[in-house]
């Protein structure tokens, strides 16, 4: 060790290995840029290895021998330099990671997940869910550490009292638990999981299914014939929805484009559809009529007072509230749909279901069903709208 000096390295040509002794040397490429290396024989497999020492222009000589020496006293202990530098790097790399919060990897997962989530109002309430009752307990701490106590500790305060947004708060807590396993932030069971685990700390509680206010059919009429004096675009926009039998996010996201006046057809596309699947719904005198009454001739049909925005579900509601006592709500009004067919008329359940665009039956059914009930959902929304402009009370 010692044959190079400053002079000697300078006067390096391209393409030179220059030797410093006890395996150090200078290696020169075509460009001219120097790298140092140390060769050695591996303690602990006895091989020949190669190990990089830094480039010259940020690595002198005399710092390039004093990590050689250091190299060599690892050597001398039985340690492999090239091996204890891989530990290192990969000790470092485990602890950066495992440092990450519930809260930022929380954040990373959703900004990563969303786009492929059904619509607005599942976003926003993946985040709200997570905010107001996860983050404040367990936001601050290291993904690594949250333990079945971190879980408890979110959930049991709204168990029984909220127990529909705890059962979501969990689900969402152990996929995201789970894919930072996956990752390799943490290590072990998923503290967050039902089966098997918290279904012995926490109380089974039996879900209620909650149905929307429904106005009877039989009220419909008489509603009808306020909701048709009302110059209101909500008015317009609810009109649409009930003779259509649609959803309120089918029907307020509505859009010129959509609308084939020719043919009295509206074809709603997939991404827009709770089943993710395109559906056609033939219109009717009323729900065409109500289109005319659009102040849009482009984009959406009956946009919000926000320019660009869909009307919202409260203004709706407000405007139920206005026409009728009875306890009702916009997506009732699909269930005052489908009371009627079963009761009053001849039409098939599997015709009313595709109208409400439910899946019945098998994929292969499916796909038939929508390729010829076309007409037959036409004749079935034709008496739809007869019945709601009727006189009957």
């Amino acid at each position: 060790m010692g044959n190079l000096t400053i002079h000697i390295i300078k006067r390096a040509v391209p393409g030179s290995r220059l030797s410093d002794g006890d395996g150090l040397r200078l290696d020169i490429d075509a460009k001219g840029r120097g790298a140092w290396n140390l060769r050695y024989t591996s303690p602990i497999s006895g091989k020949e290895r190669l190990m990089a020492i830094g480039p010259l222009r940020d690595v002198g000589l005399s710092q390039a021998r004093d990590l050689a020496a250091e190299a060599r006293s690892l050597i001398r202990a039985r340690v492999d330099p090239l091996d204890a530098k891989k530990q290192e790097r990969e000790a470092a790399t485990a602890a950066a990671r495992k440092a990450i919060t519930f809260k930022d990897y929380a954040e990373k997962y959703i900004a990563s997940h969303e786009a492929a989530w059904r619509n607005e109002n599942h976003r926003r309430n993946w985040r709200n869910s997570l905010r107001d009752h996860a983050l404040p307990e367990i936001g601050h701490m290291a993904i690594a550490d949250i333990d079945t106590d971190a879980v408890l500790r979110v959930l049991q305060p709204i168990w029984t009292a909220k127990h529909e947004t705890a059962r979501n708060v969990r689900q969402r807590m152990e996929v995201i638990l789970a894919a930072a396993k996956v990752e390799r932030l943490r290590e072990g069971e998923n503290p967050a999981i039902w089966r098997g685990h918290l279904d012995h700390l926490l109380p089974r509680i039996k879900r209620t299914k909650q149905h929307f206010a429904a106005l009877p059919y039989n009220e419909l009429p008489a509603f009808w014939r306020l909701l048709a004096a009302d110059m209101s675009d909500a008015a317009a926009l609810l009109r649409f929805t009930i003779a259509t039998a649609a959803r309120y996010s089918e029907s307020a996201e509505v859009d010129h484009a959509e609308i084939d006046h020719d043919r009295k057809l509206w074809t709603i596309p997939a991404s827009r559809m709770k089943g993710h699947r395109e559906h056609t719904v033939p219109l009717n005198d009323v729900a065409l009529a109500a289109l005319q009454s659009s102040r849009t001739t482009s984009g959406l049909i009956f946009p919000g007072s926000r320019s660009g925005r869909k009307m919202s579900d409260v203004a709706l509601a407000k405007l139920i509230k206005r026409h009728t006592d009875t306890p009702a709500t916009t997506h009732g009004f699909r269930s005052c749909f489908r009371d009627w067919v079963g009761d009053c008329t001849e039409f098939p359940r599997e015709i009313a279901e595709a109208a409400l665009a439910h899946a019945v039956g098998s994929e292969v059914e499916q796909a038939y069903r929508r390729g010829t009930a076309l007409e037959k959902r036409r004749a079935l929304m034709d008496e739809w709208a007869r019945y709601c402009v009727s006189t009957y009370n």
